[in-house]
């Protein structure tokens, strides 16, 4: 989640508080283990966490998305993501912060192109009113799950969501993102970022982050923030996290987030041992995206 309030430059790209994504720490951090209490039930949650986003993690269970919250994982500028658990497994829950309380405070290189038919919506959200604020958190969590269910059908390594496809399904979880965890309870799968690889497998990675690129730019689109702070390493694999600031062509900016990117996942693997430059980066993806794309997945009632 890293959307920021001012245009691209190219000291952006190499700034890691640019690129703060709650999905990893070292170790996912049990909820106030301020005594060995081990895992708690949601019905134990912690009163010295924010009332609201513990109101939230009940609301999930109500509605059955979850069954028990086992860790906290990482708290960033954004959201705070926690390890739970559900019907389906481990779940990532990442759980957005209130948009007046965050560090993004200005998604508009991202929304640019985007058309709102609703005149007072839009206005609303333009000014940032308290309800035009609401709107653009509700917007900012629908947003990322409509990106995921339209890559991870796609076939593109990206987690699975676990709320939908319905958007009245996943609009419940407001203002929480559920999807499959990478990794497992107690070894979530690190950012590439904070990954120690090999020569060959920092190789690997590199073939995969270029596919992956390539992957999003078929489909007509620019991720926004594409780095090893957003790609996950998990048994020899790369997936891709953090959707909500996804561009498509529609978005003027949108050459400028593409070459971005580019550049970006260059600087990032430079601590790997891979050395390239942005337009070579930029021109390797546009060649990759005239091959065949990922098997689509199919869904299943």
């Amino acid at each position: 989640m890293s959307a920021r309030t001012h245009a691209p430059s190219d000291q952006d790209w190499t700034d890691p508080d640019w690129l703060d994504d709650p999905w990893t720490a070292a170790e996912p951090r049990r909820r106030g283990r301020k005594k060995p209490v081990g895992r708690r039930q949601l019905a134990q949650l912690t009163a010295d966490e924010d009332s609201e986003q513990d109101d939230v993690i009940r609301r999930l269970k109500d509605l059955g998305h979850i069954t028990e919250v086992v860790a906290e994982l990482k708290s960033g500028k954004e959201a705070t993501a926690y390890v739970a658990r559900g019907p389906r497994g481990s779940v990532l829950v990442k759980l957005y912060r209130d948009l007046q309380a965050r560090s993004f405070k200005d998604d508009r290189v991202y929304r640019a192109g985007q058309v709102i038919l609703d005149v007072r919506a839009a206005k609303a959200m333009h000014n940032r009113t308290r309800k035009g604020l609401e709107m653009l958190q509700q917007d900012w969590v629908l947003s990322e799950y409509a990106h995921l269910w339209t890559l991870w059908t796609a076939g593109l390594n990206v987690p699975e969501p676990l709320a939908g496809p319905h958007p009245t399904a996943y609009a419940d979880t407001i203002p929480a993102v559920l999807m499959r965890l990478i990794g497992t309870e107690d070894h979530v799968a690190p950012r590439l970022s904070d990954a120690h690889l090999t020569p060959e497998q920092a190789r690997s990675a590199w073939d995969q982050s270029l596919d992956g690129m390539a992957d999003l730019l078929r489909l007509g689109y620019a991720h926004g923030d594409y780095s090893t702070y957003n790609l996950l390493w998990q048994e020899d694999t790369v997936t891709i996290i953090d959707f909500p600031q996804l561009s498509t062509r529609q978005n003027p900016h949108f050459q400028g987030l593409l070459a971005r990117d580019a550049q970006s996942l260059a600087t990032s693997f430079r601590k790997h041992g891979i050395h390239a430059d942005g337009q070579s980066v930029l021109r390797d993806v546009q060649r990759r995206a005239l091959g065949p794309a990922p098997e689509p997945r199919l869904l299943l009632p």
